[in-house]
């Protein structure tokens, strides 16, 4: 039974919204509650759309969508299927679902698609990192990313990428048709922008323990190998004779293999010039990133990297890997180096802390980048693609 074929309703399409519904969201959650969110309008308006969460929504804009038992929702709108359930939600509840109620096509934004799944359906690749970069994931870990990517590859309508990287890429390790694939640029947040007054810029380094009287350079991001920080932190040891004041601040929710970034910073006897202050509430991000003298991202390999965008929304000089979509998002607004070159990452570093025209110049070419980036822009490529799909497998 289809939603789609319920007498005198319109087409309904589903969204895997268990992803959007993260209390301290990274780069994935975010993509999925942001691209959602734009979604909404331009599909309401012409289909039904059910979101399918296992939690509670915590947007207060989206606790006002109803949430009604299966079959009946949505009758119009968007209706809210909460389906909570304790392991295994995709492949266990969700199934079951589908199987019961499937709607006319379900985008899964930030996962795998489940095993019972609608004829038409539709997922976003974030990255295929693990295959160039293995050694940098736990191994059940690689071998959880290979097979549900090679799943999603197999068994979905059609794929979205978030740069043209991850696409040459899914192509490349998994034989995916390219006609099959549709890049999408993601958005970024457009609430983030510089904060000037000192006492905010204070406030969020006391928060953060960031001492208030030296420069700092920060990362955010989780802490793991495939981030390339231990690299970073032999590199930024080369720098303190020129900038004995200088702080380091590694910021974000610690990942798999965490141990030997730590390790590194005292085996160099870095402890108090190399912070970990841990996961970065959105409300103190945009003063954290603009307190900063540099913001780096030296990452081994990215399906996108929205913290490179945030440094630019937050116009401070940007260092980012000359590596996988890196190049691709930066555009001319960062100075890019080979992220296995220690000597490279400090030299970009001692550039981008002395050479005033070069940052300057940086940042603005980075805020002429973020033109290119906006949830709308994104929304439309998607709906357009729903639209197609919903034609041609009619």
């Amino acid at each position: 039974m289809s939603f789609g074929n319920l007498s005198g309703l319109p087409l309904c399409i589903g969204i895997d919204a268990s992803r959007a519904v993260s209390q301290s969201p990274t780069g994935t959650e975010g993509y999925s509650y942001h691209l959602t969110r734009a979604l909404l309008p331009e599909l309401s308006s012409r289909y039904r759309v059910c979101l399918y969460t296992n939690q509670p929504l915590h947007d207060a804009e989206w606790q006002s969508f109803p949430c009604v038992p299966a079959p009946h929702i949505p009758t119009r709108g968007v209706g809210m299927r909460l389906i909570p359930f304790p392991r295994l939600w995709t492949h266990l509840r969700l199934s079951w679902e589908m199987m019961r109620y499937p709607p006319d096509l379900l985008f899964v934004p930030a996962h795998v698609l489940p095993l019972a799944r609608p004829r038409r359906t539709l997922v976003t690749v974030h990255d295929v990192g693990y295959r160039y970069f293995p050694e940098a994931h736990p191994w059940r870990q690689r071998l959880y990313l290979d097979l549900s990517t090679r799943w999603n590859v197999q068994v979905a309508t059609h794929i979205l990428a978030d740069s043209q990287a991850t696409k040459d890429a899914m192509v490349q390790v998994y034989g995916t048709p390219a006609a099959k694939i549709t890049v999408a640029y993601p958005g970024y947040d457009s609430d983030l922008v510089p904060v000037r007054e000192p006492e905010v810029l204070a406030a969020a380094r006391a928060r953060y323990g960031i001492p208030a009287n030296r420069d700092y350079v920060c990362y955010i991001g989780r802490i793991q190998p495939r981030k390339n920080l231990a690299r970073l932190v032999t590199a930024f040891a080369r720098l303190l004779s020129d900038f004995p004041d200088l702080t380091l601040v590694l910021a974000g929710p610690t990942g798999w293999l965490a141990d030997p970034i730590h390790t590194q910073v005292q085996h160099l006897n870095l402890e108090n010039r190399v912070l970990f202050p841990g996961y970065i509430a959105e409300a103190d991000k945009a003063a954290l990133i603009s307190g900063a003298r540099v913001f780096v991202y030296p990452s081994l390999y990215e399906g996108f990297g929205f913290p490179v965008l945030e440094a630019q929304a937050c116009q401070v000089p940007l260092l980012a890997s000359s590596s996988s979509s890196l190049p691709e998002v930066v555009g001319t607004g960062g100075l890019l180096v080979d992220p296995l070159d220690e000597d490279a990452i400090a030299a970009g570093l001692r550039r981008l802390l002395s050479d005033e025209n070069l940052r300057q110049t940086l940042i603005a070419h980075g805020i002429e980048n973020l033109r290119r980036f906006a949830w709308d822009k994104t929304a439309r490529i998607v709906t357009g693609l729903i639209n197609k799909l919903v034609k041609e497998y009619s």
